[in-house]
């Protein structure tokens, strides 16, 4: 038996996917690492078995259950997902979106739209802020580049907490989700314990990532411990339930439907 198994290649991912990093999950594990849109795009043609994907993808990608209880989640502001703008959100009519997002391009078009009046013309770019606003008004971009964005004389807006103003709840970027047909035993129990061993090394990490990206380790732990949230609880669902909505009556997604999950 084989499991192949998709992580982002992120910080954000790190807790989640711990024992795989340390070559500690079990040896019919196999990971590899990607950009989420490629994790997705990995799951569903079927070359993966097991993705932290995009949240958005459990809507596109058919005959997906959840692994119940983890995801990568903010409670307020989350650090990782910008957007950047020249001008103010009221003003865009370009807007350049990170190709590695998916489920942040649909967000930052939902809050636009929700909280600014606004539907730019949106062109999918590599993420380099620089060539991205040299191209348009405002940029969406996400994960470790965002951490790096520098916080001068450009408008710079946290999209969890855009989402939190606007609903009330928090917001789920990526969840483990796992292809029909796939049976492994202790499915759910090996990554769970991935979690638990990433929260108990969260010093350890927040050292090794502080100098692999060249950012303070303060910045980098209050991120790991403040801004994440690792946990898929109700908070969490119904987001997702509202999420799926709104993104469903703007086209981005066929329709909303009901959430699978694997229970073993």
């Amino acid at each position: 038996m084989r499991v192949r198994v998709g992580i982002v290649d992120y910080l954000n991912s790190r807790p989640l996917a711990w024992s795989f990093l340390q070559g500690e999950a079990p040896p019919e594990y196999v990971a590899s690492y990607h950009p989420p849109a490629r994790v997705a795009e990995l799951l569903a043609a079927g070359e993966l078995d097991v993705g932290l994907i995009p949240s958005i993808e459990l809507q596109r990608i058919d005959g997906l259950e959840v692994l119940p209880g983890l995801c990568v989640a903010a409670r307020r502001e989350v650090r990782s997902v910008l957007l950047v703008s020249r001008r103010p959100p009221g003003e865009i009519r370009r807007l350049a979106l990170d190709r590695n997002s998916r489920t942040s391009a649909a967000l930052v078009q939902i809050l636009l739209e929700e909280r600014y009046g606004v539907t730019p013309e949106c062109v999918e770019a590599a993420p380099e802020l620089e060539r991205m606003l040299a191209d348009a008004d405002a940029a969406l971009i996400i994960g470790d580049p965002a951490l790096r964005v520098e916080r001068g004389s450009l408008l710079i807006f946290d999209l969890a907490r855009e989402w939190r103003e606007l609903t009330g709840y928090p917001f789920v970027f990526a969840v483990w989700a796992v292809r029909d047909g796939v049976d492994a035993p202790d499915l759910a129990g090996v990554f769970e314990r991935s979690l638990g061993s990433g929260l108990g090394s969260i010093e350890r990490m927040s050292a090794e990532a502080a100098e692999e990206l060249a950012l303070d380790l303060d910045v980098v732990t209050e991120y790991l411990t403040r801004n994440l949230s690792f946990t898929l609880g109700e908070p969490e669902l119904a987001a997702l339930e509202e999420y799926f909505r709104l993104a469903a009556a703007r086209g981005l997604i066929p329709s909303a439907r009901p959430l699978r999950f694997r229970t073993s």
